[in-house]
């Protein structure tokens, strides 16, 4: 693989990838339209078992000399929230942004989403995450019950002030993300997470698309039972935790 003719860059964008062939290319012509010349980055992709074409495509598209586009490629799938972490121990950047590869969010609310956090966070250091509030979901009508249940019952114990805590587009900085727990299904408990830790993420709102190929991987069966059961294992964490704040050291 070439070496990256970039500096280290400043922003990460993590795409965990599971049969998505037909929606690769659209997202990352997305991508380098939003954030070109807005910021410097990387794109990770992270291939999580596709059985379909998608590595091919993203070989593809990096032999067709996008040296910002780096690729990693699990064997077997392990889930989006174990791909989501193979992308950010090899991302590089100060600040991580995470997005579905569907295509269902828009590459162009990211910019706005970084400004709004470099914002906040120069005001308040805590404040080292934001997480997008689809306003209008374009999910079908069994997404949308099963995660309307399952937040309701993650509000009630979690009480992270996150009305859409499902929504695939978000960024943290890098280092915070990394020093959180690690288990499948953890990407839905993030501002929680961030929360027992000391930290704070704020609410954006966001676009959300209809996806227009490929088929989710989501349902109610893991959308909603799994989730019942993990957000008791995350409220058990947040009790457990104690969060240690540094604000001042000494030479």
């Amino acid at each position: 693989m070439k070496e990256s003719s970039h500096p280290l860059p400043t922003i990460s964008i993590i795409i965990p990838a599971k049969n998505e062939v037909d929606n690769i290319r659209p997202l990352v012509a997305e991508i380098r339209t939003a954030m070109d010349g807005a910021f410097d980055y990387e794109l990770v992709y992270v291939d999580d078992g596709s059985t379909d074409a998608t590595w091919e495509t993203l070989l593809a598209l990096r032999g067709e000399g996008y040296d910002r586009l780096r690729l990693l490629r699990h064997e077997r799938s392990s889930g989006q929230s174990l791909a989501v972490l193979t992308g950010a121990r090899a991302a590089r950047g100060t600040w991580m942004v995470v997005l579905d590869a569907d295509g269902q969010n828009d590459p162009a609310d990211i910019p706005g989403m970084l400004r709004a956090l470099l914002a906040a966070n120069a005001q308040d250091p805590l404040t080292v995450g934001i997480i997008g509030h689809r306003v209008n979901r374009r999910d079908d009508w069994v997404k949308r019950m099963s995660s309307r249940i399952a937040n309701s019952f993650r509000n009630g114990l979690l009480q992270d002030g996150v009305p859409d805590v499902g929504c695939g587009l978000k960024a943290l900085r890098l280092d915070w993300y990394l020093r959180l727990p690690g288990f499948n299904h953890m990407h839905r408990y993030i501002p929680a997470l961030v929360q027992a830790q000391g930290g704070r993420m704020i609410v954006h709102p966001v676009n959300h698309r209809p996806r227009v190929a490929g088929v989710s991987n989501y349902g109610v069966w893991n959308r909603l039972w799994v989730g019942l059961v993990d957000v008791l294992g995350v409220w058990w964490l947040k009790r457990r935790s104690k969060a240690v704040v540094i604000r001042e050291t000494l030479p």
